[in-house]
């Protein structure tokens, strides 16, 4: 059972910083490769680039909450895991995905990652 996660390729789980810019003030997000890559996929469908779509989620949750969490880090990472989640769930029920690991786990080599 465990062999599906601990034979997962390193690069996966390497931690990457970028800079975003959210309103003209540049902030540095440290997330492992495989959550750049969901972030990357979540943005595309929404035709944005990933840089657009962390500010995008930012000014929603402020929105919301009328403040940012202390660890943006922490909330894109749940973000991705939740986009995750469901896109298990639908693809259960309508039979695209097949139950188990979300399709970007089992990837047998990463996406090369782009700087934004």
């Amino acid at each position: 059972m465990c062999g599906i996660y601990i034979n997962a390729d390193p690069i996966l789980y390497e931690s990457r910083t970028r800079s975003l810019r959210i309103h003209g003030v540049i902030t540095t997000v440290r997330l492992e490769n495989l959550f750049w890559d969901v972030l990357c996929e979540i943005a595309a469908r929404e035709n944005l680039t990933t840089s657009q779509f962390a500010v995008k989620l930012y000014d929603e949750l402020i929105a919301l909450r009328g403040e940012m969490p202390t660890n943006f880090a922490s909330f894109l990472r749940v973000c991705c895991l939740r986009y995750l989640s469901m896109r298990t769930e639908k693809g259960a029920s309508t039979g695209d995905t097949p139950p188990g690991l979300p399709a970007a786990v089992n990837e047998a080599r990463p996406r090369i990652l782009k700087t934004v």
